[in-house]
This record gives C-alpha cells, sequence and structure tokens, in this order.
C-alpha cells in the first residue's frame, strides 16, 4: 500500500486522515462530521483500504451531493450494498483491488472519466445495466462470484475484462463497446448473453464453460477459445475469427454480409455455418468436424487443405471458384488438352503443382505453395468426401474425383 494506514489498529487499511491518523470509519462523531464537512461535489475522494459501511457509504454521497470528483477507493471493503443510482463520478475512478461483500449496484450511475475495477472481487450480485462511462473500462482479473449484468451500458471508451471470471450469469445485451470489448482469457462458468451489442469484442482463449451467445455489430474473435457447451455467433457486416476454437456442444455460426475463418477449428458436436447476402467462408484448413453443415455461402476463396472428416461436410446452396477453361500443354499423354469450366474449391490449381511444373496452358499454372500436403489421392478424399447440394457442382466434384485419383495412380512421366 502507498498510503499511511489507519492507527487503530494494525490490521486496518484505511487511508489515515490527519491529524488524527484514523480512517473515516474509525473517527469520534466531532472528527467525522468535520471530515464529511470537508467534502463537496467535484473534489477528490479519497477512501483507500477503508471499511465502508452501508451508512458510512450514504453519509459521503450526501456530502459530495451526489457528484463526487476524482475517487480513490483502491483496496476498500464494502461490507452493506452498494447502491449508486443517479450518482456521478465527475473524475476518474479507482477501486483497483476492492471488495464488495453484498449487493454491488452502479444501475444509472455515470462516470464522465475512465474506471478501473482490476482484481474486484464481487461477493454477490453485479449489475452495471444502463450505466454511462465516457472513458474506459478495466474489469481485468476480477471475480464476479454470482450474476453480472452490464445490458444496455455504455462504455465510451471501451471494456476490459482480461482474464476475468465470471462464475454467475453474464449478460452485455445491447451495450455499446466504443472502441471494444477484451475478452482474452477471461472465463464464463454459467451461460453468457452477448446479443446486438455495439462494437468490436475480442473473446480470445475464454472459457464458456456454458451455452454462449455472441452477436455483435463489430469484428468478433473467439480464436483458440473454448466452449463446453452451445456456441452460438450471428455477426453483420464484419468479420468473425474462430481459428483454432473448440466446441464440445452445438456450434451455430450465422453471417450477413460478412467473413468468417474457422481454420483448425475442433466441433465435437454438430455445426453449421450459415450465410446471408454476401457472407464468405475463407478457411476450413485443419478442421476437424465430424457433422458440419454450410449453407448459402460463398466458398470461392475457401481453403479446404487437411480437412479431417471431409464426408462429414454437407454443402448448400454455396458458390465454389471455377477452374479456368483454355488449352494446357502436357509431358505426358495427352500432351494437348482442352480445359472446361467447372466448380472446384479454391487452390485446386495448387493441388496440381507437381504436375503443372510441367505444363503451360491458359490459366492452368499453379499459384504457389499450398500445404494441402498430399499427393492427387489427398484431394481425392476431399473431392469424394464432400457433398455439395445442387448437381452441376455434385458433379465437377465427381469429375474431379476421378481425375485426383487417375494422377495418383502415375508417376510424373505416367503412361
Amino acid at each position: 500500500m502507498d498510503w499511511v494506514t489507519c492507527a487503530h489498529s494494525a490490521g486496518c487499511t484505511g487511508i489515515a486522515s490527519r491529524p488524527t491518523g484514523l480512517c473515516l470509519a474509525h473517527l469520534g462523531p466531532e472528527d467525522s462530521r468535520a471530515a464529511l464537512a470537508g467534502l463537496s461535489p467535484g473534489r477528490l475522494l479519497d477512501l483507500r483500504g477503508t471499511t465502508v459501511t452501508s451508512t458510512l457509504l450514504g453519509m459521503v454521497l450526501d456530502a459530495t451531493g451526489g457528484r463526487p470528483g476524482r475517487a480513490r477507493l483502491d483496496r476498500a471493503r464494502f461490507t452493506g450494498d452498494v447502491r449508486l443510482s443517479g450518482v456521478t463520478f465527475c473524475g476518474d475512478v479507482s477501486l483497483d483491488g476492492a471488495r464488495f461483500d453484498r449487493l454491488a449496484s452502479f444501475f444509472g450511475a455515470r462516470f464522465e472519466g475512465n474506471v478501473s475495477l482490476a482484481g474486484v472481487r464481487f461477493g454477490r450480485e453485479l449489475s452495471f445495466h444502463g450505466v454511462t462511462v465516457r472513458g474506459h473500462v478495466s474489469l481485468d482479473q476480477a471475480v464476479m462470484s454470482r450474476d453480472a449484468l452490464f445490458s444496455e451500458a455504455d462504455f465510451g471508451h471501451g471494456l476490459s475484462c482480461e482474464r476475468a471470471r465470471f462464475d454467475g450469469y453474464a449478460t452485455f445485451d445491447g451495450a455499446g463497446l466504443g472502441d471494444g470489448g477484451v475478452f482474452r482469457g477471461a472465463r464464463f462458468g454459467r451461460t453468457l448473453s452477448f446479443r446486438k451489442v455495439r462494437g468490436h469484442a475480442w473473446f480470445e482463449a475464454a472459457h464458456f464453460a456454458s451455452d454462449a451467445y455472441l452477436s455483435a455489430t463489430g469484428r468478433l474473435s473467439a480464436a483458440r477459445a473454448r466452449a463446453d457447451g452451445l456456441l452460438d455467433v450471428a455477426v453483420a457486416r464484419c468479420g468473425v475469427d474462430l481459428r483454432g476454437v473448440e466446441v464440445t456442444g452445438p456450434a451455430n455460426v450465422r453471417l450477413t454480409d460478412s467473413q468468417a475463418d474457422l481454420e483448425g477449428a475442433v466441433l465435437h458436436g454438430p455445426a453449421t455455418v450459415t450465410g446471408r447476402g454476401r457472407s464468405t467462408l475463407t478457411s476450413l484448413r485443419h478442421v476437424d468436424a465430424g457433422d458440419l453443415v454450410l449453407h448459402g455461402l460463398d466458398l470461392t476463396t475457401c481453403r479446404f487443405a487437411g480437412l479431417v472428416h471431409p464426408s462429414g461436410v454437407r454443402v448448400e446452396d454455396c458458390t465454389f471458384a471455377f477452374t479456368p477453361r483454355g488449352v494446357r500443354l502436357s509431358l505426358r499423354w495427352p500432351m494437348l488438352r482442352r480445359l472446361s469450366r467447372r466448380r472446384a474449391p479454391a487452390g485446386e490449381r495448387t493441388l496440381h503443382g507437381s504436375e503443372h511444373s510441367g505444363e503451360h496452358g491458359s490459366g492452368s499454372r499453379g499459384d504457389g505453395p499450398d500445404d494441402t500436403g498430399a499427393a492427387p489421392d489427398g484431394p481425392a478424399a476431399l473431392y469424394a468426401g464432400l457433398r455439395p447440394g445442387d448437381q452441376a457442382t455434385d458433379a465437377g466434384f465427381a469429375f474431379a474425383t476421378t481425375e485426383m485419383r487417375r494422377r495418383a495412380g502415375h508417376g510424373r512421366w505416367g503412361r
């Protein structure tokens, strides 16, 4: 502690006032009245390390007219219910390491500056519903033992909850995140409702121990996150990063004019990715999913390299890239081949890279190395496993399967 502590006892960490050397909680009646008389709206409020009862908190708020200025409340302990409805904090507020034994309700409060709640422990319910903060809010490493309500709150310059712990139900529905919300390494013990949130949100390496509903108007990332229950993601006109995510239960991803990346995802339960408007899936590389449905997506740039269970992927009303048309000169017979257009996954040309090294033709040259890593029999399994829903794409994939197996049976200088 970087303050002189109360002389009442060795166990009291409250900041000492002059000239008594006691904290506000241990002042006598006359000294207490004098200390409270020194408070006024917009002035500094310093209760660091002090034990604050409901009665004392009410007296402090009355003395400041419900408009304290800069508030320093680090490591304070609030033993009764805290209700701050209608209170406006005119300066920055610091509550680092504070403890709330009972209800902590900031409902309807307003903060004109930044708010730091790093390492705070909330023993009961926390309500930030409808709170307006003009600055930035930090709840890094905070512990919320019961339900935490942040719905309809407005964080002007963002919210940070890195490595925070939400043991109860948590809701952020309708909140505005300003410069964005950071939840890296956070743990959600019960259902998380993160619907219709305005702004960007990052849940990298977060742990959802129960169901999680994520919906935001800005970029959303749950890369390397782990979900033990349902993971439901919905985004509009933005991107969603789900690389390396692991979901034990069902997974639903709904895109509206958006883009998603699932590279390296592990989906143990049934999963669905649906798109509306111009929605794109950019990568299914190394995805491990036994039951995955793709519907209404633009897959013209999607990479399928290393897809663990191609037969577990069903494709419905999706758009694939077209192979180039033209004439190709080959070192094997027949030396001159005419290419027709057909639907194929992106990167097919690089799947054929070894063959194209000795061939030239209109649009038939490979794009560069690709970690599909396998000889043509690997792509053949991919083509054979994928199940496109429309007849034209299915016919194109059937042709590609035969072609890949034919190439797998030849050496470079085959017959």
